[in-house]
């Protein structure tokens, strides 16, 4: 992990961190995901403090995400492959002064380059065992809300209203 400088981003994956990670399927193909209710609730009370980008790599269901990320929250979303993540990360942030939340194999291997790392409760193993937090909410239950209450407190000192 590199020395932590000002926090000013906040990258989430999609997959198994705003959404359950599950895809719906039918003989057509993919047609929804399941967002949590709650985690819009905590970007909105990080996002005066952060820079905050959504990335996924699901090509098929890239659709569905846009709706919910950038027409409903009004979030920054990219499309970024697994295998190009951290190359992307670097070339677009200073990952000193970053914060990522993911849940896979690829997303683990990001958190060594990083200021900090956060995980849900359900991410993949090495995800879990790597990240700096590791939220008590599972993906897409309340997981992102969680995370940006404890960034909020840790990183600006700041207590919330929900935390009174």
């Amino acid at each position: 992990m590199k020395k932590r400088k000002n926090i000013k981003n906040l990258i989430l994956d999609v997959d198994g961190v705003l959404t359950t990670g599950q895809f719906l399927y039918t003989n057509e193909g993919k047609f929804a995901k399941i967002f949590g209710a709650h985690d819009n609730d905590g970007i909105k009370l990080i996002g005066k403090l952060l820079n905050i980008h959504v990335i996924s790599a699901d090509k098929r269901g890239f659709g569905i995400t846009r709706k919910r990320v950038v027409e409903d929250m009004h979030l920054k979303l990219e499309f970024v492959g697994e295998d190009n993540r951290l190359n992307w990360l670097k070339k677009n942030f200073n990952l000193a002064e970053t914060i990522y939340i993911g849940d896979g194999i690829h997303d683990a291997v990001i958190f060594d380059h990083v200021a900090y790392s956060i995980a849900p409760a359900n991410a993949f193993y090495l995800a879990r065992d790597r990240a700096n937090f590791v939220t008590s909410h599972r993906a897409g239950e309340g997981a992102v809300a969680e995370a940006c209450l404890h960034i909020i407190e840790k990183f600006f000192k700041l207590k919330t209203k929900a935390r009174k």
